[in-house]
């Protein structure tokens, strides 16, 4: 109902398990690089636990999506079988044709084995992938485990991957499953967000789903991690809501009443108000109570008076968000001067902008197209829309499109950006704002400079040779301090394509094994050390 009164080409926080909407938090990484090695792994279990709309399955799905060719993928994401139905459910999951009618487990098996030797005969992997595994029983467990002895005298034949909630991990601690849990190979539990995180991600479901308004100001963050506890899948229900509150009240963008409402209403929290009730009641009791003693003390005659208090002196005003903060202080960053930009400034804005841009990498800005300039100077130029945590992965100065309090466009680069604010440059002159205040005013357009080798090229595409794969293979190999193979003639192959997913995966990317800019420009910061940085390093000023 409110995509169009946003500017949304989609739903930005349906519950449906897109990948597309996959947000790669740390621990999100984590996970997914678990289930990777999974794939790749040499047989036993991988088990990746976590709570309810923790983001389980969509990493299940982003990891479907890149399963190499060689490899058979039977996935089964309602568990609840016996054991002939679930052997039965894999057998057809992996195109295997038993004969019609059979309900015996050992036909079932001797099925699954011939198939999974004639397909390792021909070079191919079979993984197993058990979604909501928690409702497995105690039989089916031990059927699984059973299915791991099918093996060569090289390899094991089937890889298999448990995703269930916590209690899975309780089951499988019983003594009588003791077998099973020594076959795990590898193990992750998935946590929730944190404050920070759960900014980034409303941030980058909006992004994926066309806008990069804030929607969700800054400065309810704090009160959406705490009603939502950091679950995705709450988060998710609670954003949608109040867009639709947002929508019917006519606003701009939630505020905290909306939120607030919103949250009560999917969570089903109808003694919220009632709790605020008692505590007003409970206060006024107490100011009742004081003022009877007060009238109690003076009918018993106290001949010393008590003194006067001393005046209150009003002090300036403080933003309660900002004294939340971690790392609020004398010394954080100031919110947005409603002058800044004077109107002379603004007029110049973005040649000022450029300016110190320029000047950021030791370089003049001669003024006219800034792109063409850098390409000329031998840099390259990247113009997109994206959040700050895309501009501190990519970690080089930017001139950002901002909007002042007035609605006017200006531009001013980014020149720094750490925990308690962000530093902005137009010609000389820089001011720090805070993180809210940058979130409130920036567009979400950007150009950024970086630079590559010439035998570069901007996009690097599977199947192609040259000195561009070179200079990839090289930087792949640095970055994750391999050496470096000797090839005359080096292809980008599936070998290629895994080293570029393990990099995307470590630098917070979609792990699609695409090289464009992105995995460009974090691959060309390998070597180049004397770029500047938008995030400075541990010991740095």
């Amino acid at each position: 109902m409110y995509q169009s009164y946003f500017g949304l080409a989609e739903a930005p926080f349906s519950i449906a398990p897109d990948p597309r909407y996959l947000f790669l938090s740390q621990r999100h990484q984590e996970a997914l690089a678990h289930l990777l090695y999974g794939v790749s792994g040499e047989g036993g279990f991988v088990l990746l636990t976590g709570d309810v709309g923790a983001g389980k399955t969509t990493i299940c799905r982003c990891l479907l999506d890149q399963i190499p060719e060689s490899c058979d993928v039977a996935y089964i994401f309602n568990p609840k079988l016996t054991v002939d139905e679930l052997l039965s459910t894999i057998c057809v999951e992996f195109g295997i044709a038993c004969p019609p009618g059979n309900a015996s487990i050992k036909v079932f098996v001797d099925c699954l084995n011939e198939h999974l030797l004639a397909a390792n005969a021909r070079g191919r992997q079979a993984v197993l992938i058990i979604d909501e595994a928690q409702n497995l029983s105690a039989d089916v467990l031990e059927q699984m485990r059973l299915l791991t002895n099918l093996e060569t005298n090289q390899r094991k034949l089937l890889q298999i991957i448990l995703l269930g909630q916590p209690e899975l991990a309780t089951m499988l601690a019983r003594p009588e499953l003791r077998q099973l849990a020594q076959r795990i190979v590898a193990r992750y539990h998935l946590g929730p967000l944190t404050k920070t995180e759960v900014a980034a991600y409303v941030r980058h479901r909006l992004e994926v789903a066309g806008t990069t308004r804030q929607l969700v100001p800054a400065s309810l963050m704090g009160r959406l991690y705490r009603l939502s506890g950091g679950v995705p899948r709450v988060i998710n229900v609670i954003c949608d809501r109040a867009l639709l509150g947002a929508f019917v009240q006519g606003k701009e963008r939630i505020d905290a009443t909306t939120l607030a409402k919103a949250a009560r209403e999917v969570l089903h929290q109808p003694g919220v108000r009632r709790g605020r009730r008692q505590r007003a009641l409970a206060v006024g009791l107490i100011l009742v109570a004081g003022a009877g003693l007060v009238l109690l003390l003076s009918r018993l005659g106290q001949r010393d008076s008590i003194p006067p208090a001393p005046p209150t002196v009003a002090g300036p005003a403080v933003d309660a968000a900002q004294s939340e903060r971690p790392g609020a202080s004398a010394g954080a960053a100031v919110a947005a001067d409603p002058d800044w930009p004077g109107e002379a400034q603004r007029s110049r804005s973005q040649e000022l902008a450029y300016a110190a841009l320029f000047r950021a990498w030791g370089l003049d800005y001669p003024g006219g197209d800034a792109c063409r300039e850098a390409v000329r100077l031998g840099l390259r130029c990247r113009v997109a829309r994206g959040g700050l945590d895309e501009l501190r992965r990519l970690n080089r100065p930017a001139v950002l499109v901002m909007r002042n309090r007035r609605g006017q466009e200006f531009h001013a680069a980014l020149t720094g950006l750490d925990d308690n604010g962000a530093t902005l440059a137009m010609g000389p002159e820089a001011r720090k704002l805070s993180l809210d205040a940058l979130a409130d005013r920036w567009s979400g357009h950007y150009t950024l400079l970086w630079r590559m080798p010439p035998d570069a090229s901007e996009t690097i595409r599977q199947g192609e040779r040259g000195p561009a794969v070179a200079w990839l293979g090289r930087q792949l190999a640095q970055a994750q301090g391999r050496t470096v193979d000797a090839g005359t003639d080096p292809v980008f192959d599936e070998a290629l394509v895994r080293q570029v997913k393990q990099f995307q995966l470590a630098e917070g990317l979609i792990p699609d094994g695409a090289v464009g800019p992105q995995t460009l420009v974090r691959l060309s910061g390998i070597a180049d050390k004397t770029a500047p940085r938008l995030v400075p390093q541990a010991g740095e000023p």
